[in-house]
């Protein structure tokens, strides 16, 4: 396969495409506008694949809905403000168990914040981000060549389990070029049959989807449905890099971004003769929690870094409790952590506890 230099957004994009994604819809917002654009102008060379503006994240995220309910491979991108506004329709989609894939390439925030990258959304799309106690599997790639193979994964997750997918990256990793490779593109119509799907009942029984359900009975016995499924998802779908570990006595937990940077950290600081080494969560949720809480059995201690004031290291200590001490470094709003600042946190942190 033949490498291409391409734009982090425009490789989600054209990954999508190749994935048998057939419908989109979205709103302009930056940092993520270059998607769409691309998606634009690659929906025109399909006869199959539908591209709308919608006239609000609201509408996109319900077009969205429409067009999963008649069985299409269906997306929408925004970022941070964005994805707020689309969280009532995700919720639906929870409820009606439709899949889609939902790329949010944040901005700093609260509120309108900047386009700086951060990863201040975290707790957002792990938590759900709407109502409903619902879930959503969350990838967070960290290459140019992740955002091909996790998007094209992230519709294949998204149809096995019925709900959404969120591909979270952040303005560099949308920006930033890198080369890439693609697979062949898949035949929409060589997709597994959908046998839910409203698409006319022509000789057969009708079909009925919908998220309300007046009955409390019947309501809990789809809360625990859905709960069996979300158990099953975490048994099944963790994924996580391990870097360096193997004699390492301190152990940087990173996602996405901030990843690449705690990486050349540990070169930085192996460098000189620290044994430092990198877990990097690759889906956010699940949280890879039992993968990291097997490295406390050598690794006493982790320093959590985030392109924010501190959330992902909530499921760091969750996961790992009383078996390591865990630190943190971060910083919020939009200013990047170099390298060697990370560099410097770990040889603090060693020189401090005299590991």
């Amino acid at each position: 396969m033949t490498k291409q230099l391409m734009r982090g957004s425009h490789a989600i994009a054209e990954a999508a495409t190749r994935a048998g994604c057939r419908f989109f819809a979205g709103y302009p917002i930056t940092p993520q506008n270059e998607l769409p654009e691309y998606m634009s102008k690659r929906f025109a060379e399909l006869e199959d694949a539908t591209f709308i503006q919608a006239e609000s994240e609201l509408a996109a995220i319900n077009m969205v809905m429409g067009a999963s309910m008649a069985g299409l491979r269906a997306m929408t991108s925004s970022s941070s403000p964005g994805i707020s506004l689309k969280q009532e329709g995700i919720s639906y989609m929870a409820g009606m168990e439709l899949p889609a894939v939902v790329v949010n390439i944040m901005r700093g925030g609260p509120g309108l914040g900047n386009i700086a990258p951060t990863q201040q959304d975290y707790f957002q799309a792990t938590r759900g981000g709407g109502h409903g106690g619902y879930r959503t599997i969350v990838l967070a790639p960290y290459s140019g060549q992740e955002l091909v193979t996790l998007t094209m994964k992230a519709f294949d997750l998204a149809d096995a389990y019925r709900m959404s997918v969120i591909l979270l990256g952040d303005g560099l990793i949308g920006q930033m070029m890198e080369p890439v490779t693609f697979p062949d593109p898949i035949d929409p119509a060589t997709l597994p049959e959908k046998d839910w799907v409203l698409d006319g009942a022509r000789g057969r029984n009708s079909r009925f989807i919908a998220s309300l359900r007046l009955d409390p009975v019947q309501m809990e016995q789809f809360n625990w449905k859905l709960a069996r499924k979300y158990a099953a998802i975490c048994e099944r779908e963790t994924e996580h890099e391990s870097y360096l570990l193997d004699d390492a006595i301190v152990a940087v937990v990173a996602f996405g971004t901030a990843a690449r940077i705690a990486k050349g950290a540990v070169n930085q600081v192996r460098k000189v003769g620290l044994k430092a080494g990198l877990f990097r969560p690759i889906t956010l949720w699940p949280f890879p929690g039992k993968e990291l809480r097997a490295l406390t059995h050598t690794i006493k201690n982790l320093l959590v870094f985030e392109m924010n004031f501190g959330q992902m290291v909530e499921d760091v200590k969750i996961s790992v409790g009383e078996q390591a001490t865990v630190h943190f470094h971060g910083r919020p709003g939009g200013i990047i952590s170099t390298p060697h600042d990370i560099a410097a946190a770990i040889t603090k942190l060693i020189y401090r506890n005299e590991l």
